[in-house]
């Protein structure tokens, strides 16, 4: 059993996907070729937006979005404390600190009351200027992005949305990837949308944000190539990594993450009496990049991804350390605050992410949540 069967998947798409590549191969088109500027119409078309840029990956994303708004030393930039090390990484990367909050037991995503709490302790603190909020859609389910914005509002504070794996996600029908001043995702191959490489996107409605942006991700590139009127970076996607994506979105549409939301309901059904499962708010949709559960404690935990390892069965921790804890973020912690990271804290220590994709079938779930019962009952 595949964790997330990229095989399957291929396989599935295998005469569309091998026509874009060759397609490309043919007409040696690698860098801007005509497939980057036409999957950005279709992706900028699916969210809703005005603007999509696409880029090397989703930490450059991140990173870019920082760019556009001038981030930098003395900025506090509030983030979650349970999430990916990119979604802070590019936060430091840009001279601003970091400040964690911390998340929802349920959701796995930014506790907004906590965030306002966080907000107002930087402000009475005066060492740092609070600037923006990244929010991740974490596990697929976008953030609680009323709220966020309510706060962001009235502190006068940016809002990123990391939505590296909340592509397809929706809020009332509106699509992850549009909640943000800007928006961003991932195109990492296990990612909801995900290329053969890295690859990753932004999106904005602000027009003078996304001409920034297109210029920070060549070299600070003016009107032509050659004409380098800012100081950017390298951050492509490659036109194979576009055409690949081309034939991958049109599946994801289409039935992919109508899949995956199927087997999120199988699961849930099979497990929602022995173990902690998601929860996903009245009116979200999820796009599951992860199904994961909570268990009693580490010890259950660590058991149980060691029991289905002997069944064949793989699993996955996302994440085993917070993020306030990582050796990289020691100098913008105060631990003496250390209650404040309780739910993130605790989740580290609980949490366990089952096999998860559209391919998976009625009988993949029933073997997995078999021993997962199994393993429980004994």
């Amino acid at each position: 059993m595949e964790f997330r069967d990229l095989k399957k998947q291929y396989l599935m798409l295998k005469k569309e996907i091998d026509a874009s590549i060759q397609n490309v191969l043919t007409n040696t088109n690698f860098i801007s070729g005509k497939q980057v500027f036409e999957l950005e119409e279709k992706l900028a078309d699916y969210v809703g937006v005005k603007h999509c840029i696409t880029c090397a990956n989703g930490t450059d994303a991140l990173q870019l979005s920082l760019m556009a708004w001038g981030i930098g030393m003395g900025d506090a930039v509030f983030v979650p404390d349970f999430t990916f090390f990119a979604s802070a990484e590019v936060i430091s990367l840009m001279g601003a600190s970091p400040v964690f909050v911390d998340v929802r037991k349920d959701t796995f995503n930014i506790d907004t009351e906590k965030l306002r709490k966080s907000i107002q302790q930087v402000i009475e603190e005066k060492q740092f200027v609070p600037k923006a909020i990244v929010a991740v859609d974490l596990f697929g389910q976008p953030a609680e992005y009323d709220k966020i914005k309510e706060i962001a509002n009235e502190f006068h504070l940016f809002v990123l949305e990391d939505g590296a794996q909340g592509f397809g996600g929706e809020i009332s029908g509106k699509k992850a990837c549009s909640f943000g001043q800007i928006s961003t995702t991932s195109f990492f191959p296990a990612k909801p949308l995900g290329c053969y490489g890295d690859g990753g996107a932004v999106f904005t409605d602000n027009d003078e944000w996304a001409d920034l942006i297109a210029s920070f991700r060549i070299h600070g590139k003016g009107s032509f190539k050659y004409d380098n009127v800012r100081i950017g970076m390298n951050s492509r996607l490659d036109t194979l990594q576009a055409a690949i994506l081309l034939q991958k979105l049109y599946a994801f549409k289409e039935y992919e993450l109508d899949n995956v939301n199927n087997v999120a309901e199988m699961y849930t059904e099979r497990l929602r009496e022995i173990v902690e499962v998601p929860v996903i708010l009245d009116g979200y949709l999820s796009s599951w990049a992860q199904y994961t559960i909570r268990l009693t404690n580490g010890e259950e935990r660590n058991g149980l991804q060691k029991y289905l390892v002997e069944k064949g069965i793989p699993s996955m921790i996302y994440y085993p350390k917070p993020l306030h804890k990582q050796a990289a973020f020691a100098s913008c912690v105060d631990h003496e605050l250390e209650d404040q990271y309780q739910s993130a804290t605790e989740l580290c220590e609980k949490v366990l992410s089952l096999p998860m994709h559209p391919y998976m079938t009625e009988d993949n779930v029933r073997v997995v949540t078999d021993s997962v019962k199994e393993f429980l009952n004994r």
